[in-house]
């Protein structure tokens, strides 16, 4: 709604946008009760919505720009795998985390020998393109991004990116060419975003997308980052904590002006 509300007030469009790179995940009755949702909410967009997985092309090729520059590496190590690292070297003192709490990376990956990595990814094996964030961090030097909501700490204006905080993030898998950090600065810079609007829980993975905008060679949008409406303990809501959604809320005869009030749009 907050969306939607600064598109018309400043004459802009309005854009949804499928983010169904997950197949496993992405199912056709959820894209519909999302589009239910927001026309029940009174929102309306542009036609036909962006959806990411018929556009994996884009993807791979801002991925083959990465990979000229010498910035991304196959990661071999299962899920598993890596938690065992990171217990291993947690023995000794605390492993770092990223902002959202997630263990760095921990493997060697990066510095495989080239005959080791051939013959890895011969095989068939499953790995995921990590992006080489030193290297990145040397040829893109300081970033920042303007800010005209707000952080978590109250962070405007002039915002200090700090990508280095995620370690070597993943930005796509040997079956998906892309990732959530990847798909969406493509897609802002395809789609002529000049603002994006998103929670706090993404406020700092703005540190990731400005880094890959600058080696990309793509526009900087500006950000505008809003709270998040949490349950009565203060945790976000969401589906795996059986929140309510809008369809339950709607059922109950909750009305879209309610819910706008609820969450301090009058």
């Amino acid at each position: 709604m907050l969306n939607f509300d600064l598109a018309r007030e400043s004459g802009g469009r309005f854009l949804l946008r499928i983010e169904d790179i997950d197949p496993a995940r992405c199912r056709p009755e959820f894209e519909t009760a999302i589009e239910e949702d927001l026309a029940w909410c009174e929102l309306s967009w542009e036609k036909p919505a962006r959806r990411q997985s018929e556009h994996f092309a884009c993807y791979r090729a801002a991925l083959e720009k990465l990979a000229s520059l010498g910035l991304i590496y196959p990661a071999f190590e299962s899920r598993a795998e890596i938690a065992r690292l990171i217990a291993a070297r947690e023995k000794d003192a605390p492993w770092p985390r990223d902002p959202d709490g997630v263990p760095l990376y921990p493997g060697t990956a990066r510095t495989l020998a080239s005959e080791e990595r051939a013959r890895l990814l011969q095989s068939g094996a499953p790995y995921a393109l990590r992006l080489d964030m030193a290297a990145a961090g040397v040829r893109v030097g300081r970033l920042s991004w303007i800010e005209r909501g707000e952080g978590p700490e109250g962070e405007s204006g002039s915002v200090a990116a700090d990508p280095a905080a995620w370690g070597d993030v993943v930005i796509a898998r040997k079956e998906t060419p892309t990732s959530y950090h990847l798909a969406v600065v493509v897609d802002d810079a395809l789609q002529n975003v000049t603002e994006v609007v998103r929670g706090h829980d993404l406020f700092w993975s703005t540190s990731v997308h400005r880094l890959l905008q600058t080696l990309l060679g793509l526009p900087q949008p500006v950000y505008r980052h809003h709270r998040l409406i949490r349950d009565a303990a203060g945790q976000k809501l969401s589906k795996s904590t059986a929140a309510t959604g809008l369809r339950e809320l709607r059922a109950a005869g909750v009305t879209p002006a309610e819910i706008r009030r609820r969450i301090g749009l009058g």
